[in-house]
């Protein structure tokens, strides 16, 4: 993760959000009074959202691996959209 001080940030805030647009790093902000803070793109967040919720869901994280460790990925084959069903 980059880190970069408050002015700088404010300086260059356009291309930090481009920045974490383009490749999904986080960037941390710093200030000299310790309150710093973290930017992220939209997708990001919404992404660490909706992991938030499932795994809130009780049993939710149990089941999926349960069924992960029953599944034979070894002989699974690669999803071909133009497949006939």
């Amino acid at each position: 993760m980059s880190t970069i001080n408050i002015t700088n940030a404010r300086q260059n805030l356009y291309q930090l959000v481009s920045d974490v647009n383009i490749g999904f790093n986080p960037i941390t902000i710093v200030n000299n009074k310790g309150d710093n803070a973290v930017l992220i793109s939209e997708e990001e967040w919404k992404n660490i959202e909706e992991t938030l919720y499932l795994t809130s869901i009780p049993g939710y994280v149990d089941e999926i691996k349960k069924i992960d460790s029953q599944e034979k990925w070894k002989v699974a084959e690669e999803y071909n959209p133009d497949e006939e069903w």
